[in-house]
């Protein structure tokens, strides 16, 4: 396919959207880097969706802009943006075949959409694009899911947007098969080269494709960042709560670089400030078996290629993850150990917001 001509630099300033006396997105600000994979990672009803919904002109703002390669485009309708948009119901029309669901998708050209390539052409190469190249007299119905994702997928680049939106695109379909069109999806995006903006209530899925992520919680941006960025250094209990597993117990910085949990003294970072705070400690960042910190494991559960592990040290319950091989193959309930957290594991985070 062409290149694109529009970089797909996408802004947000202080965007408002209230559904009656029910705020849904609340004063959401936020800049896309021109072709970067960016998904919206939050829980149902966070406000992620009617972001992107608005976006793509479906709804407008109370207040606050969109800006699309620095043009503002608050007030244009959705067929005047240079973007598409990929819903999770992927409307296909039953009575047509592949080729004909995908040539649908030019009856929307615009100004910015405009291509001297001949319509056949045009369908040609986005059905390659998909691995779809020789579907095209098929019906919808002799199609997969996966197979029906992607002629959703070509119908959108077919007009060669500057933005594509995409709002839980792969909420239909099953574990493994999503897996796989994960790992498609954001091969395709780096092949070509055009903004996505992603939409998912799945942390695993955001983590798989994207280069960064925003997570909402109840209509606010909450942190922006490379997922190990918010895995490892979130920016508040909510967001360590929702990206991964954690353990969060209140604890206390008592000294530059040492915070007490109970009884226990761990290692912190050296720029947590002196008082209570919630400390944060990832699952697969603690070691059973080794350090100075006594405890006793209350129970092993099995989790396929890992083994969870609860354990007590005192007043504390910790939960640890640790590889199912040969090293972990005597851990029992009950048995007496030692753990060591390791030293960049801890984090210590604000009581509130």
């Amino acid at each position: 396919m062409a290149a694109f001509e529009l970089d797909g630099t996408v802004t947000l300033k202080n965007l408002h959207k209230s559904y009656g006396d029910r705020v849904v997105v609340n004063d959401v600000s936020l800049d896309v880097r021109a072709g970067e994979f960016f998904s919206m990672l939050g829980p149902s009803g966070c406000g992620k969706t009617t972001t992107l919904r608005m976006i793509g002109g479906f709804e407008q703002p109370d207040s606050g802009n969109i800006f699309i390669d620095s043009r503002d485009v608050t007030n244009d309708e959705p067929e005047a943006r240079p973007l598409n948009t990929v819903f999770q119901n992927y409307s296909l029309f039953p009575h047509l075949n592949v080729r004909d669901n995908v040539k649908f998708g030019l009856r929307f050209e615009n100004e910015f959409t405009k291509s001297t390539k001949s319509d056949d052409q045009r369908v040609g190469e986005a059905l390659e694009l998909v691995q779809l190249g020789s579907f095209g007299e098929r019906r919808v119905h002799q199609l997969s899911g996966g197979e029906q994702q992607r002629v959703a997928l070509a119908r959108a680049l077919i007009l060669e947007p500057s933005v594509l939106l995409l709002d839980e695109p792969l909420g239909a379909l099953d574990a493994q098969l999503r897996a796989l069109l994960q790992v498609e999806l954001a091969t395709l995006q780096r092949q070509i080269g055009i903004t996505f903006i992603y939409v998912t209530h799945d942390q695993h899925e955001a983590f798989t494709m994207s280069d960064r992520i925003g997570v909402m919680r109840e209509g606010r941006l909450m942190q922006v960042g490379a997922p190990r960025e918010l895995y490892e250094q979130p920016n508040s209990v909510e967001v360590a709560r929702f990206v991964g597993a954690a353990n969060l117990i209140q604890g206390r910085v008592v000294s530059r670089g040492v915070v007490e949990v109970g009884s226990e003294k761990f290692v912190s970072p050296d720029s947590a400030p002196l008082g209570d705070g919630m400390v944060m400690i990832r699952p697969e960042r603690i070691r059973i078996g080794s350090g100075n910190h006594k405890a006793k494991i209350e129970r092993v559960t099995f989790a396929g290629s890992s083994l969870r592990v609860a354990l007590r040290l005192g007043a504390i319950l910790l939960t640890a993850e640790v590889p199912n091989d040969e090293t972990t193959a005597n851990l029992r309930d009950g048995q007496d150990t030692t753990i060591e957290v390791l030293a960049d594991a801890v984090r210590v985070l604000p009581l509130t917001n």
